[in-house]
């Protein structure tokens, strides 16, 4: 957008333009340029193909039931978490300040986590991933982890798994074999779950965007917002309202026609690079539909993109617990520690408890999920914690740090922003 922004802007101060009576036109143009940004085309995508044939949709299996609730990970979940706490914290955290200034990741990074293969750990073996059962509980803990290191890129990273974890979960043969091998491959596409909407209070089960039956397949028009990655992204699961019978899942390949990207960068998660996805009469085949238009199936869907975020809200929740414990005890304030105050100590006891509560109930709902439990209770005390608790232990942060708080030197400003976004937030992630 820079780029358009500064040649037109070298194109308005010529002489041309006024002999050809286009002043006007160039300046407003410029001036709606900066406010909104330019809608472009989708990103230029790869050719996707299937490289085998599926005589049946391939799926995981659920985990076995011990009849225990036991929070201890496995050996392997230790490892896959020690791995991706250490990339959050050498990778992610140095580069969250200049993604947030800059509203996008820095060069190479998003491939460098695609290179840990957090998306493999979701696919089926016999799709060329390392999954041999629902891994809801490991997915919960990845997210949680890269939270630690900085929410927005979190999402941005965990963007692609997303698709592919609504692939595995309910994409028919033909899909799984069209799409799924493209993200067991070095070059992992940008793909991105896109339910919001610019609404106030909006509800995912009642989308705008309509989709119309068509003699070829589908037609799709309307607005979908804060779409993590969306000029990069290749792929895209959008949710429409099916000619007036509820919501509907559908792929859209980014290179379709009426596919336009338009920059929408927000108050939090600004490395995620979020923008809105336009549709205006996007033309997708018959086996674009995933799941059958089931309504369990966006259910489900829903519910396990909320319990994903309640994850990277604890994730991010005890960032700021781990940056407020070393600067309350070494602040001086009046000849002592700050935590020696009542108010202060109290104020980071809360955040610990509050943050404990929340882990455990997502955790809960995750090994629920992971077993084909019924867990919708489970999911609605978890984002109801992560909303409440998430923002307020943001706010905490802030005010514990005092006019350090509110400074870009410290990072919990930037946490305060993020945690804000779990209230408002649908889609994007999937565990």
């Amino acid at each position: 957008m820079g780029w358009g922004l500064s040649a037109l802007t070298r194109l308005a101060g010529s002489k041309v333009v006024d002999r050809a009576g286009l002043r006007k036109p160039l300046e407003d143009l410029v001036t709606a340029g900066t406010r909104n940004g330019f809608r472009v085309a989708g990103a230029a995508t790869r050719s996707f193909k299937s490289v085998q044939k599926l005589g049946k949709p391939a799926r995981l299996a659920p985990a076995a039931d011990t009849g225990l609730f036991d929070l201890t990970p496995t050996e392997d979940q230790q490892l896959i978490v020690e791995t991706v706490t250490e990339f959050a914290a050498e990778q992610l955290r140095p580069a969250a300040a200049d993604a947030d200034a800059k509203l996008e990741a820095p060069e190479g990074l998003l491939s460098r986590a695609a290179e840990l293969g957090i998306s493999l750990i979701g696919i089926p073996e016999e799709l060329g991933g390392v999954g041999t059962e629902r891994s809801v509980v490991t997915n919960a803990l990845v997210a949680e982890a890269l939270a630690h290191g900085d929410l927005g890129l979190a999402v941005a990273v965990l963007a692609p798994s997303a698709v592919s974890t609504a692939l595995v979960a309910w994409g028919d043969e033909q899909q799984q074999a069209d799409y799924l091998p493209a993200f067991t491959g070095e070059n992992v596409p940008a793909a991105a779950l896109a339910l919001q909407e610019q609404k106030a209070l909006y509800d995912p089960f009642k989308p705008a965007t309509k989709a119309r039956r068509t003699p070829k397949g589908y037609q799709l028009d309307g607005v979908k917002s804060l779409v993590p990655r969306a000029a990069a992204a290749e792929l895209f699961i959008v949710s429409a309202d099916l000619e007036g019978r509820g919501p509907a899942l559908f792929l859209v390949e980014s290179s379709t026609a009426g596919v336009s990207i338009e920059a929408e960068p927000a108050m939090g998660l600004r490395g995620a690079a979020t923008g809105k996805l336009h549709l205006s009469g996007v033309s997708v085949p018959a086996g674009s539909l995933l799941g059958g238009g089931k309504l369990d199936v966006f259910t489900d869907l829903v519910r396990l993109s909320r319990l994903g975020w309640a994850a990277l809200a604890a994730g991010t929740a005890k960032a700021v617990l781990d940056y407020v414990v070393p600067y309350v005890n070494e602040r001086t304030a009046f000849g002592e520690p700050i935590s020696h105050r009542q108010a202060v100590a109290f104020s980071v006891a809360d955040i610990a408890i509050e943050l404990e509560g929340l882990r455990l109930v997502t955790l809960r709902a995750a090994a629920r999920a992971e077993q084909g439990k019924p867990f919708a209770r489970e999911v609605a005390l978890a984002r109801k914690l992560a909303v409440d608790k998430g923002m307020q232990i943001g706010s905490a942060g802030v005010q514990l740090l005092g006019g350090h708080g509110f400074v870009k030197e410290h990072p919990v400003e930037r946490w305060y922003r993020d945690l804000r976004a779990i209230g408002v937030m649908e889609g994007a992630v999937l565990l």
